[in-house]
Formats: structure tokens, C-alpha cells, sequence
């Protein structure tokens, strides 16, 4: 038996996973449970991560718990960092804890090898050190994003039997939230009824306000008022400001405006609650997408007035509904007035103005906005740049905006097709044929393909202007890169190329898009 036969026969005797269709193993792993020892043949080499754990190991003779924690978040393959997990192990007086069955366990996860964290937690049954839940929280989170539900469900139900205790109103809440913001809410229904018989579960508000929040999500109000009557019955379930946050943004989000403010005022009068910056923000926001930008800014002014300072968000809501009307004037004195206060326009504030003024045709504002971004280490993204894109195709600034395309990367900024497409587009519209060329090659020698109908327009356009020598290197590149023409398009550049007697370029065309369909042809047969 070769040392990969053993690996897979201890792997299958010691081992009991669960299947996971989400996992995908490369190899077969090495279980956790059993240190595996083979002298008959040498295992494959080591990484030079692996080497390097060797190495601390031999020279400081006992790699301590912290050292093991680092090794391990250090390694990218999630198998060896599995066998530095073993290999510590093995060091005489060192029992693993907590933190380094986090540690693996969320290498383990964050790869999917969630056979591989379940042979973990098997092993953690039999291990006589404190656990606490935070391990089996963060599991949650990594079933949830992977939309396995049911496992977020398991990780909850295996707390109390490895941290051997009962499971904390934090766990509890998480895992409800995990179910809600999931729309699974039949196992939510399903996990409050095993709290309530099995954990003798007493809802606080952090629970309820879960449930006020997936009501307002699926715009049925009637059933959150109905939580907040059932929060008024208890006093450790009281409506808090949370709740009626929750509410009023709902509400707004609606349409309902008469009863936000209605229920703004309900919440500090009768409740005496003061709001916070959240709160307000639910409102500004809510007037905001609403079109009511004037209402907006009197909750603002009111706001500050009453001794809530505004953050960030609430400028940057105020300023966004200014701008969504045209108003440039009025967001750029709200952009002013928030640095002059102290607080730093974040890249989304900034990207709103330049918005604003390419739309009002100021690139020059527009431009100057991005250099000060720079300047006060503000990163601006990949929509930042879009916008100034768009707005310099509009302004006619073509060659500003091939410049950018074509240096930006040399910059360290990751331009995506859509870049590429903004400019290309206008290029095409106008009738900038030869430029237009040009980027289309920039961007095959990038990865990005050029939409669908852009590049058969791109080629009608250029046959129709006698460019038959471009347009038929224009479909080469194309077809490379997997595109298919329309039969107008191609029979309009084969018609093209036959009038001037080059019989060959036609031929060698035609015998690249047989190929290519011949190709996917096979791949979509299936399989015997």
C-alpha cells in the first residue's frame, strides 16, 4: 500500500464525515484524529511554508501555541496548514486550546474543507480544555455565506455539547439573524421553538428586534407593530432605539413618511428615547429617496439643533439627495460644511460630487475633487473612476480618457470591463473609428471582451467605412476571446472581403468560427 492508499485508509477507518456538496477536495485529507506516520515512503515535498515550520521547529525545539496560531493563519493551503496543526501536536507537553482550534478551524472553513472541520470538531468532543462558543459563532457565519443553513443550525446545536454549556442570548441571536437575513424562515420559526422548549429561551430585545427587522425587510408592518406590542408586555424586551430605528427606516424605505415622523414622535415623547445618528439618518435617508430633499434638510437642521451632531452618513445622505436633484450648489456647500466640522468624506461622499459635477458638465471640479482625494489619502475605486470616464466622453475628452485607461494599471488601479466599455461605446457612437480600434485591442490584451452588440456594431461600422482590413483583425481578436458574431455582421465584412479578392482572409475567418463552434459543440454533448 503507497503512502497515498494509506492516507485514504486510516482517513476512511478513523474518520466519520458528514457530505457536503459545496466541498472540493483536491486530496483527500488528513485527518485530524490520527497522527500519521509513514516510513516506507517519502511524502511528496513540502511547501516552503512547511519548511520554514521545520526550521522554527528545530531551532527553537518547541513551537509554543502562539507560534502555531501564526504558522498556521501564515500557510495559504488549508492541507498544510492542517499538518502544522498535526505536527505541533506531536511536541511533547503541548495540549492544543482554544485558540488554536479557532485558528484551523477558520483556515479550514474559509476554504470550504468543511469535511476536514468536521473531523476538527469531532476531535474537539474528546479534548479536555475550555472551548467557548465565539469558535462555533464564526462557523456560522461561513455556512451562511455559503448558503448552507442547515449547517448554521448544526454549529448552533454542537455548542453546548463541546463548550459544555448552555448556549448565550449573543449565540442565539446570531444564529436567528444568520436564518432572517437568509429568508429562511422556517428553520428560524423551527430554531425558536427548540430555544423556547430546550433552552427555556426568555426573548430580550436584540431577539425581537430581529423579527421587527424581517418584517419591515418583506414590507409587512402590520406583523412588526404586532412584535413591538408583544416587546411592550416584558421589560427586558422593551422597544429600544433600535427597534423604532428599524421602524422608521422601514416606513421611510415605503413610502410612508406621515407615519415615520408619527412614530419619530411616539419614540421621544411617550418613550422618552432620545434618537441618535442612526435614527436620523433612517429619516434624512428615507426623505431623501423620496424626493422630498427640502423636508430632508429641515430633520438635518433639526438634528443639530437639538444637540445630535451629525456624522458622515448624514451628511453624505444630504448630500446625495442635493445631487440626485441637480442641486450643485447646495451639495457642494454640504460637502464644505462637513470638513469644516472635522469629519472625513469617505470614497462614497466624494464619488456623489464628482458625479454631480461631470453631470453638470464641471470635469474641471470633477478632476479636481480626485486630486484632493489623493492628497487626503482617500482612495478612490473603480466606480470613482467610471464616473470620471463617463464624464469625460461626454465632455468630448477622448484622449483624456484613453490616458487614463491606458495608465491607470501602471498605477495599481484595477480597471474592470465596464471601464473599457464606457469609452469604447462613445468612441463607437461617435464615429472615432480608428481610436475605437485601438482600445479594442487594449482591452483583448487585458482580458476584457467588449459587449455583445458594441462589438457588432463596431464591425459594421467599420466595414461600412471600407476599414476591411481593421474590421477582419477586429473579428480575429474577437472570435479568440469567444466571441460570436451576428450572421448580418459577418456576412456583411465576408461580402466586404470577397469584393477585394482576398479569398483567404475569408476563408481563414470562417474556418476559426467553424473551429470554435465545432469545439463547443463537443462540450455541450452529454456525457455517455
Amino acid at each position: 500500500m503507497n503512502f497515498m492508499n494509506s492516507i485514504r485508509f486510516s482517513f476512511h477507518k478513523h474518520c466519520c464525515f458528514s457530505s457536503c456538496s459545496t466541498s472540493s477536495l483536491s486530496l483527500p485529507w488528513i485527518s485530524p484524529l490520527q497522527l500519521l506516520k509513514a516510513n516506507t515512503l517519502k511524502p511528496d515535498p513540502p511547501t516552503e511554508t512547511l519548511n520554514t515550520s521545520v526550521e522554527v521547529r528545530k531551532k527553537s525545539k518547541f513551537i509554543s501555541h502562539e507560534a502555531a496560531i501564526s504558522l498556521i493563519k501564515r500557510e495559504k493551503e488549508p492541507q498544510r496548514a492542517l499538518e502544522i496543526f498535526n505536527m505541533v501536536s506531536e511536541q511533547k507537553g503541548f495540549n492544543h486550546n482554544n485558540a488554536t482550534y479557532a485558528a484551523i478551524l477558520d483556515k479550514l472553513a474559509r476554504s470550504k474543507k468543511f469535511q476536514a472541520v468536521d473531523a476538527v470538531l469531532h476531535q474537539m468532543k474528546y479534548e479536555t480544555c475550555k472551548f467557548h462558543e465565539g469558535i462555533f459563532l464564526n462557523l456560522m457565519n461561513h455556512f451562511s455565506k455559503c448558503s448552507l443553513h442547515e449547517r448554521v443550525l448544526e454549529m448552533f446545536y454542537a455548542i453546548q455539547p463541546v463548550v459544555r454549556e448552555k448556549p448565550s442570548l449573543k449565540a442565539i441571536s446570531t444564529c436567528l439573524n444568520l436564518l432572517i437575513d437568509s429568508s429562511q424562515v422556517d428553520l428560524a420559526q423551527k430554531f425558536l421553538i427548540y430555544s423556547n422548549q430546550f433552552l427555556k429561551l426568555k426573548p430580550n430585545a436584540c431577539i425581537f428586534n430581529i423579527l421587527v427587522k424581517h418584517h419591515c425587510k418583506n414590507r409587512n408592518f402590520d406583523s412588526a407593530f404586532e412584535v413591538v406590542k408583544e416587546m411592550k408586555k416584558s421589560r427586558i424586551s422593551y422597544p429600544n432605539l433600535i427597534t423604532y430605528s428599524t421602524l422608521i427606516d422601514g416606513l421611510c424605505g415605503s413610502g410612508r413618511f406621515k407615519e415615520a415622523i408619527e412614530l419619530f414622535e411616539e419614540m421621544v415623547s411617550k418613550d422618552q428615547i432620545l434618537p441618535d445618528a442612526l435614527t436620523y439618518n433612517a429619516l434624512i435617508n428615507g426623505f431623501c429617496r423620496g424626493g422630498k430633499i427640502d423636508r430632508a434638510k429641515k430633520i438635518f437642521e433639526f438634528m443639530k439643533s437639538n444637540g445630535c451632531d451629525p456624522n458622515v452618513f448624514n451628511y453624505s445622505a444630504l448630500m446625495n439627495g442635493f445631487c440626485k436633484e441637480g442641486r450643485l450648489q447646495e451639495a457642494t456647500e454640504v460637502f464644505e460644511e462637513m470638513k469644516s466640522f472635522g469629519l472625513k468624506p469617505d470614497t462614497v461622499g466624494y464619488t456623489t460630487l464628482i458625479d454631480c459635477f461631470c453631470r453638470a458638465g464641471r470635469i474641471d471640479k470633477a478632476m479636481e475633487l480626485l486630486k484632493e482625494m489623493k492628497e487626503k489619502g482617500c482612495k478612490a475605486d473603480i466606480v470613482t473612476f467610471n464616473v470620471l470616464l463617463g464624464g469625460l466622453c461626454r465632455e468630448g475628452m477622448c484622449e483624456e480618457a484613453l490616458g487614463m485607461l491606458e495608465n491607470l494599471p501602471y498605477d495599481g488601479v484595477y480597471l474592470n470591463k465596464a471601464s473599457y466599455r464606457i469609452v469604447l461605446n462613445f468612441l463607437c457612437q461617435k464615429g472615432e473609428l480608428e481610436k475605437a480600434t485601438e482600445l479594442l485591442g487594449l482591452m483583448l490584451s487585458r482580458g476584457f471582451i467588449p459587449h455583445y452588440a458594441t462589438s457588432n456594431e463596431l464591425l459594421v461600422r467599420l466595414c461600412k467605412a471600407a476599414m476591411v482590413d481593421d474590421a477582419a483583425m477586429a473579428l480575429f481578436g474577437l472570435v479568440e476571446m469567444g466571441f460570436k458574431p451576428e450572421p448580418d455582421s459577418w456576412a456583411f465584412l465576408i461580402e466586404l472581403i470577397c469584393r477585394g479578392r482576398k479569398l483567404l482572409f475569408a476563408f481563414e475567418l470562417l474556418d476559426d468560427l467553424i473551429i470554435k463552434e465545432t469545439k463547443e459543440s463537443r462540450n455541450l454533448q452529454p456525457c455517455s
